[in-house]
């Protein structure tokens, strides 16, 4: 009886190191894919890493895009407002030019005896059609 106690306990440590046995493979199995999986993780992270310096290189040429573009703009800008003064001291120019036309054109109606009806054709003289267009200007701005 010994014997067979004794057989029997072998046959109960060689059931327990089998299923050892077959859970140690199947352990050795899952870890493997852990690697695997940690390997495709690590490229992922690589990859991120790549677009992440990418994405912060375009950003900085970017921002020196706009600062250039920012002062392109204000080169224009003040290109603009320089050409706006000189147009408007054109302008004022023009106007009192042809205030003096106006003026010595009524002056010379008025001497050779014109009359009422006479000074009121005078709306169509060159000077009073540039007077209206600039004061239509004017309403527009």
């Amino acid at each position: 009886m010994h014997l067979t106690l004794s057989v029997a306990v072998e046959l109960a440590l060689i059931g327990l190191l089998a299923v050892t046995l077959v859970y140690c493979i199947v352990l050795e199995r899952r870890l493997a894919a852990v690697r695997r999986g940690q390997d495709s993780i690590k490229a992922v992270i690589g990859e991120l890493d790549g677009a992440i310096t990418n994405a912060g290189a375009s950003i900085r040429a970017l921002k020196a895009a706009a600062g250039s573009a920012a002062e392109t703009l204000d080169e224009r800008m003040a290109r603009a407002r320089s050409a706006i003064d000189e147009l408007s001291l054109l302008t004022a120019s023009g106007e009192r030019i042809a205030q003096r036309f106006d003026r010595a054109a009524d002056e010379s109606a008025v001497t050779r005896g014109a009359t009422v009806s006479a000074l009121a054709s005078n709306a169509g003289l060159p000077s009073s059609n540039i007077m209206r267009r600039l004061d239509a200007l004017r309403a527009v701005r």
